[in-house]
C-alpha cells in the first residue's frame, strides 16, 4: 500500500559538497545525515537551471528551461503547462505551500492592477499556500516577531547583523529566526492533520543571502577549518561571460549594513561561516520535522523528498551566487524516502536532473506522465532495477540576466536579449559550456585540471569539442517542447504515440 504523505522540502543556495565533497567534513548536519542512512541520496544531481525562479520552475513542471521559458526572476511561466499541484490534485491531494515557489503570473490572466503581477515571488496558483514566505515580504514572520515584542527595524535593514562585526548575529533569536517561524507554522497545521492525507511543500529561504544568521549560528563555525575558495584561472576570468559575472556578483552582495566591506580572504572565509551556520539552522528544523513525523506514527506513511533549487559559489573561483557556469552552482543534493522502498543508505551515483522528481511523485501518486515532462522516474534507480537507456550526462541552462540599469561596459548590456544565454553539457569527465551569440565555449576536463584549465582552444581536444556539441545539439532536438507533439488527430479521434 502507497504511503499516503507527501513531505517535498526544497532549500535554497544549498550546495551539494556540504554532504558530498569540500565542505563535507566541516559542516555539522546530523539530521539530514541520519534521513540520508534510511532513504536513497543521489550523489550526482544537478539543476536545469538557475537561478532561483527558473530553478523552481523547472522542478515544479519538469521541463528543461528551454521549454517553459521562464528564464529570469521575474519572467512569467505560461499558466497552460502543467506542474506538480496541480498534477497531485487528480490524486486527490490538496498540495499546501509553506514558502514561496518565486512563480510569476502570466501577464494573459491577470489584470495588469493585480497583485499577481507585482512580484516574482508569488506562489504558483495551484498550491494552497498556507504560509506567506517571502524574501521580499514575510509579513507573517514580521506580525509574529512584532507579537514577541521585538523593537522591528525597517524590513530592509532585518537582514544586517545586528552588531558592528560581519559575524554579528541576527536581531532575532534563534526561535523566532525565518527558519524557525516557518517550520513552527507548517508543524502547527501537520500536527492538527493527523490522520488527514496530505502533501506539504515546505520551501526554507536559508541558506540564502543576505549572509546573517542568529546566535549561536552565526558564530558556530568560527575558528574551524574551512577550505578556502578554489582559485579562479587568469585566463577564464577573461572570458566575457565570467568578466561581466565577476563585477556584478561580487562578495559585498552577499551581506547587508556593510557598505565598506573589504573584499578580502579573511572576510571570505567570514561570510562561508556564517552560511554553514545557515546550513546548520536549517539542519535542526529539518531533524524537527522528521521528530514530528516519527512521534507521531506517521514517519512509515510519509514520502520524504530533500533537495534545493540550486547551489551557492561561495567564492569558489571568486564567484558569488548562483547564475554562472560552474558545478557548485548547479549541483545540489536529493535524497528521496519511499517507506515502501527497501533502500536505506543507498546512493546513486548515476547522473539525475532536477526535473526528475516531478514525475518521480507521479510515479508514487499513480498517476499517468504528461506528456510536457522532460525528466524521468527515479523509482527504476531507488528500486535498484536496471537502468537501461538512463542519461549518461547532465544538461543545464542560463540565462544571464536582463539589467534594469545596464552597465555598458558589460559585454551582455551590447547583446540582443534572445543571446544571452549559455548551456551545459556535463559528462562523467568532461563539461561543455556554449554560449550564444558568438561568445567563446568552455571545456573543462576533470581528469586534468577541471573547471581551473579551459581547453576548448586546445587541438587535442578538438574532437571532444564536436562530439560534446553535437550531442548538445541532439539533446535539445530530442527534449523540444512535445506536449502536443506525439498526439495525431485521426478519424477515430486523438491518437498518442507512446
Amino acid at each position: 500500500m502507497k504511503p499516503k504523505n507527501v513531505l517535498f522540502i526544497v532549500m535554497d543556495q544549498f550546495r551539494a559538497d556540504l554532504l558530498f565533497g569540500a565542505l563535507a567534513d566541516t559542516v555539522d548536519l546530523p539530521n539530514i545525515r541520519a534521513l540520508m542512512q534510511d532513504s536513497v541520496s543521489f550523489r550526482n544531481h544537478w539543476t536545469v537551471t538557475v537561478p532561483c525562479g527558473p530553478a523552481r520552475a523547472s522542478l515544479l513542471t519538469g521541463q528543461y528551461a528551454m521549454n517553459h521559458r521562464s528564464v529570469r526572476n521575474g519572467t512569467p511561466l505560461d499558466h497552460t503547462i502543467t506542474n506538480i499541484p496541480r498534477e497531485m490534485r487528480k490524486a486527490g491531494y490538496a498540495p499546501m505551500l509553506f514558502g514561496y515557489t518565486d512563480t510569476p503570473g502570466d501577464p494573459r490572466v491577470y489584470d495588469p492592477n493585480d497583485p499577481q503581477l507585482r512580484s516574482y515571488e508569488r506562489p504558483m496558483a495551484e498550491f494552497d499556500e498556507k504560509v506567506e514566505m517571502r524574501l521580499d515580504e514575510s509579513f507573517p514572520w514580521r506580525g509574529h516577531l512584532a507579537a514577541r515584542g521585538y523593537d522591528l527595524p525597517p524590513y530592509s535593514k532585518f537582514y544586517e547583523p545586528n552588531g558592528p562585526d560581519l559575524d554579528s548575529p541576527a536581531f532575532y533569536a534563534k526561535e523566532d529566526s525565518d527558519t524557525a517561524f516557518l517550520t513552527d507554522e507548517c508543524l502547527k497545521l501537520l500536527t492538527a492533520m493527523k490522520g488527514e492525507r496530505w502533501f506539504a511543500h515546505l520551501t526554507y529561504i536559508r541558506p540564502h543571502p543576505p549572509f546573517v544568521a542568529p546566535e549561536p549560528y552565526n558564530r558556530l563555525y568560527k575558528g574551524k577549518n574551512i577550505p578556502s575558495p578554489c582559485p579562479i584561472d587568469a585566463d577564464i576570468a577573461e572570458h566575457p561571460f565570467l568578466r561581466d559575472a565577476l563585477h556584478r556578483y561580487t562578495m559585498a552582495k552577499t551581506v547587508k549594513g556593510q557598505p565598506d566591506l573589504a573584499e578580502t580572504p579573511e572576510t571570505a572565509q567570514t561570510i562561508r561561516q556564517i552560511y554553514l551556520g545557515l546550513a546548520s539552522e536549517v539542519d535542526h528544523h529539518i531533524g524537527r520535522m522528521i521528530r514530528f513525523l516519527k512521534e507521531s506514527g506517521q514517519y512509515d506513511s510519509t514520502l520524504i523528498v530533500l533537495c534545493a533549487d540550486h547551489g551557492e559559489m561561495l567564492g569558489d573561483h571568486e564567484s558569488w551566487g548562483k547564475s554562472t557556469i560552474f558545478d557548485a552552482a548547479h549541483r545540489i543534493p536529493l535524497i528521496v524516502r519511499d517507506p515502501d522502498i527497501d533502500a536505506a543508505g543507498r546512493v546513486i551515483d548515476v547522473p539525475t536532473e532536477s526535473i526528475d522528481v516531478f514525475p518521480t511523485l507521479l510515479e508514487f501518486a499513480g498517476l499517468e506522465h504528461p506528456t510536457s515532462l522532460d525528466g524521468r522516474s527515479l523509482y527504476p534507480l531507488m528500486r535498484g532495477d536496471d537502468a537501461g537507456d538512463w542519461r549518461d550526462y547532465t544538461y543545464s541552462e542560463l540565462e544571464f540576466p536582463q539589467l534594469s540599469a545596464p552597465d555598458r561596459a558589460e559585454i551582455c548590456a551590447q547583446m540582443p536579449l534572445e543571446h544571452r544565454n549559455a548551456a551545459i553539457l556535463r559528462e562523467a569527465d568532461l563539461t561543455l559550456v556554449h554560449f550564444n551569440g558568438g561568445l567563446p565555449a568552455l571545456l573543462f576536463d576533470h581528469r586534468a585540471k577541471g573547471e581551473a584549465q579551459n581547453l576548448a582552444n586546445d587541438p587535442a581536444y578538438a574532437g571532444d569539442v564536436l562530439r560534446l556539441t553535437r550531442k548538445m545539439l541532439n539533446h535539445r532536438m530530442t527534449h523540444a517542447n512535445s506536449t502536443l507533439s506525439s498526439f495525431g488527430i485521426t478519424s477515430d479521434g486523438p491518437v498518442r504515440e507512446k
